[in-house]
């Protein structure tokens, strides 16, 4: 078993670190916000006051954090990762950042004798708190065969994506993907309502077909309830697209699938929904359909009227 360093216990940090203490791993956490730590703490891990001090006494580092500065801050800032590693530490980003970060980072790390996988996962919470997380990797395949029992606590998908890089990229291409299946469900359901169906049995009747995907499953089910918790944030898929649409534009590549999403999130941002699911998306459509039938929007059970 490793001993592990995790930064980060936000929704996806937690979970994570739940599954890693379950499988006999010896935990030490950091998190901006200590209080967002205690579950873990409560289940055996040790707290650190700082990036630098977990990083002096763990044999791995796992980091989950919001954004591309937060990943900067962690591993290259005054108390960062890189100020204190041991060498030969493995170090895992799993947060979605800009490619370039994590290739500016891993730089770093292996400067100071570590070794650097950039390790974004899909799945959201439900799938790290079930430990099927599917892990997209960039880096050395020798640091990914040193990586796998770790990660195969927390992952059911593990894929070697390329060099250090790749799986960024590869994560955009699923936010892209997941971006557009999630304006599919939505739009579907506001159009299944608008012309007098009853959405919960359209979604009974595409979810098997040809349309059926995870945002079928999934997301449907709570826009028809009106349950709007997050799976994921919207501010999330908003950060997510916006390094995609800037990575897309750099390469001269066309998203306008993605540039129509990222519009349709920002009017949610916009009405202060920004802390919500993207499933929140259906609320958008709702206005622009100008067709709520009371003031929450679609009636209890999602049932047309």
């Amino acid at each position: 078993m490793s001993t592990i360093g995790l930064i980060g216990t936000g929704i996806m940090g937690t979970p994570i670190g739940t599954n890693l203490l379950r499988a006999g791993h010896q935990m030490s956490v950091f998190s901006r916000t200590r209080s967002k730590a205690e579950p873990l703490l409560a289940a055996g891990a040790r707290w650190t006051e700082s990036p630098a001090e977990l990083a002096a006494n763990v044999d791995v580092i796992l980091s989950i954090v919001t954004d591309s500065p937060d990943v900067e801050a962690v591993y290259l800032g005054p108390t960062g990762v890189c100020s204190a590693l041991t060498p030969g530490t493995l170090c895992m980003d799993m947060t979605t950042c800009a490619p370039e970060t994590a290739r500016r980072v891993a730089t770093q790390v292996e400067q100071a004798g570590g070794r650097f996988l950039d390790a974004p996962v899909s799945g959201g919470r439900t799938g790290a708190e079930a430990g099927t997380l599917s892990i997209m990797v960039g880096g050395a395949a020798a640091d990914l065969a040193r990586a796998e029992p770790v990660l195969r606590a927390i992952g059911k998908t593990i894929v070697h994506c390329g060099p250090v890089g790749a799986g960024q990229l590869t994560k955009l291409c699923n936010q892209i993907i997941c971006g557009l299946n999630l304006l599919a469900v939505a739009e579907a359901l506001v159009f299944a309502r608008g012309v007098g169906l009853d959405p919960n049995v359209v979604l009974q009747a595409v979810s098997k077909g040809a349309a059926g995907s995870w945002a079928v499953d999934n997301l449907g089910p709570r826009m028809l309830r009106r349950d709007f918790a997050p799976m994921f944030m919207v501010d999330l898929q908003q950060k997510d697209l916006r390094i995609a649409l800037a990575t897309a534009s750099a390469g001269g590549v066309a998203l306008p699938g993605s540039t129509l999403v990222s519009q349709l999130l920002a009017a949610a941002q916009a009405a202060g929904e920004g802390r919500e699911g993207t499933q929140t998306i259906l609320k958008t459509l709702e206005r622009l359909s100008d067709r709520n039938r009371s003031p929450a929007g679609m009636p209890p059970g999602g049932t047309a009227g």
